[in-house]
C-alpha cells in the first residue's frame, strides 16, 4: 500500500510522517530531500540542468547553486516548469525503485508538498491530506522559519488551497493542536495495514 502525504506549508505533514515511522515503522519517501540529492548526484539531471541554466548552477565544489536555482525558479511559472520537467520524472523513478527495496513494509509512505501539482499522485494508492487552521500554521513556519506572516502567507497562495488537496485525497488529518494526531494515525493505519482502501 503506497500512501502519499501532503498538505500546505505549517500543516505539520512531515511531523505526521514522523509519528507513522515512529508509531508502525512506516517508510518514508521525502520527495523534497531526495530531489535534492538527486539534483547534485544524478548525472542525467546534472546534464539537463546545465544545459538549462549553465555551469554556474553548479558550485566549483559540486553542490547545487541555491541562489540561483531559487531566482531562476520564482522568475515565471514556465521557469519552474522547466525545472520540474527534469527533476520530477526522475523522483518518480526513484520513488519506484525505493518501494521495490521497501516491499516487506505493508504501508509505504511517500511525502511530498506538491504531490498533486507534480502528478504523484499517479504513482500512490491513496492520498492522506493534512490540515491546519491557517493561523496555526502561519504560527508554526513563523517559529520554524523566522519568516513574516505575509511571506507566509505569499508561500501559502502559491500552494494549492486546503479546499483543493481535500477534494483531491481519499483521506484527511487534523493537525490543529487539538485533535489528537496518534489516534487518526491508529485508525487510519489499520485500515491502510489491511488494505481497505
Amino acid at each position: 500500500m503506497r500512501l502519499g502525504i501532503t498538505g500546505g506549508i505549517g500543516s505539520g505533514k512531515s511531523y505526521v510522517c514522523h509519528r507513522l515511522h515512529q508509531l508502525y515503522g512506516v517508510p518514508v519517501y521525502d520527495c523534497d530531500t531526495r530531489a535534492k540529492q538527486l539534483m547534485i548526484e544524478h548525472p542525467q539531471v546534472r546534464a539537463a540542468l546545465v544545459a538549462l541554466l549553465g555551469t554556474e548552477v553548479y558550485t566549483p565544489e559540486g553542490a547545487l547553486n541555491k541562489p540561483l536555482v531559487a531566482h531562476y525558479l520564482f522568475a515565471s511559472p514556465q521557469n519552474a516548469a522547466s525545472v520540474n520537467a527534469i527533476v520530477h520524472p526522475t523522483v518518480k523513478d526513484d520513488f519506484l525503485q525505493w518501494v521495490v527495496a521497501h516491499a516487506q513494509a505493508p504501508v509505504v509512505v511517500l511525502e511530498s508538498a506538491i504531490l498533486f501539482e507534480s502528478g504523484f499522485q499517479d504513482v500512490v494508492d491513496a492520498v492522506l491530506a493534512v490540515e491546519a487552521p491557517v493561523e496555526v500554521r502561519i504560527r508554526r513556519v513563523a517559529a520554524r522559519d523566522a519568516a513574516t506572516e505575509a511571506q507566509i502567507r505569499a508561500r501559502m497562495q502559491a500552494q494549492l488551497s486546503d479546499e483543493e488537496r481535500a477534494l483531491k485525497a481519499q483521506y484527511h488529518l487534523v493537525n490543529d493542536g487539538l485533535c489528537s494526531v496518534d489516534e487518526q494515525l491508529h485508525a487510519l493505519y489499520q485500515r491502510l495495514a489491511a488494505s481497505e482502501f
